[in-house]
């Protein structure tokens, strides 16, 4: 199953408790799904878990029963309709709309006084026209309605609420969406969906982790490298300078640290002083060091 998917399982696990609520979440799925006329209520979904919830919410928010069910077979799309005119009049009545007026479906915010309506509404729109992106891929959630006044009143109820929503036409759709993480796990949260918000902070977590290890890796590569490359023109240098035969003029601190190098040309700086005795500091080495090279590119003049 989709992440998509598992979010909508948990969230038809939501209690049908209060009336008001079931008649906020059936507004929202009303609005989102699509197929909402003076003619017909039309609800197409792929979740079982939704298909087994509609029933109960649409008698709880407007007692009333779906004219035509999903095949019994389950398989596939499972449509839901109603079609009666008297139970169509009911669904209108109560969510304050009146068909012979409102010829464009816009969002009775008389319905979303409460906080726990709001959530329930945003529940029934995600239900019905939402859909999220599993969190370890990237972070995408949004809600799409072919009524357009529905997503910009949805979009000022969620900032309203303290969301920053963006908003894109695709398709004849008045998509809302969210890219940011924070956003998306605090909206499943608030709707229905904690375990769901838990994955996509877990999955935050996980990438940042990978990311850190990453750039560390990657410095890490960086300073090997460099370590690797100055150890070469060390040893280049101090070979040039013994086979010029100026070792020997050398001050015994300083062939030892000629001796040293040409022994270890794989250790980095830090590591070739600790094999002195005793132990030499790597400013002291690098002084040295630096003293060498400088003579080795004067005895090449």
């Amino acid at each position: 199953m989709s992440f998509a998917g598992e979010v909508k399982r948990e969230l038809c696990k939501a209690p049908l408790q209060r009336k008001c609520c079931a008649l906020a979440e059936s507004c929202g799925v009303l609005l989102y799904a699509g197929g909402f006329t003076s003619g017909e209520a039309r609800i197409v979904t792929e979740s079982e878990e939704f298909a087994s919830r509609l029933p109960k919410l649409f008698q709880k928010a407007f007692g009333v029963r779906f004219d035509v069910l999903p095949d019994e077979s389950g398989a596939g799309k499972r449509i839901f309709r109603i079609t009666a005119a008297d139970k169509l009049a009911a669904i209108w009545q109560a969510l304050g709309y009146d068909p012979a007026q409102h010829f464009a479906l816009h969002v009775n915010f008389a319905l979303l006084e409460e906080e726990h309506c709001r959530a329930a509404y945003l529940r029934g729109a995600f239900l019905a026209g939402g859909s999220v992106t599993d969190p370890r891929k990237r972070y995408h959630l949004e809600l799409a309605t072919a009524h357009l006044q529905v997503g910009r009143e949805t979009e000022a109820l969620l900032r309203d609420m303290g969301f920053e929503p963006k908003d894109v036409a695709r398709g004849g759709n008045s998509v809302t969406y969210f890219k940011h993480s924070e956003n998306i796990a605090d909206l499943l949260t608030l709707i229905g969906a904690p375990a769901a918000a838990m994955e996509v902070m877990a999955a935050k977590v996980e990438k940042s982790m990978r990311n850190t290890v990453n750039r560390r890796v990657n410095c890490d590569a960086a300073n090997l490298e460099k370590s690797v490359a100055a150890s070469q023109a060390q040893v280049a240098a101090l070979t040039r300078l013994a086979e010029s035969g100026a070792f020997q003029a050398l001050s015994a601190d300083l062939q030892e640290v000629v001796i040293a190098r040409l022994l270890h040309p794989e250790l980095s700086l830090s590591e070739l002083a600790e094999t002195f005795d005793p132990p030499l500091t790597k400013s002291c080495l690098n002084h040295r060091m630096r003293k060498l090279l400088q003579l080795a590119k004067e005895d090449e003049r």
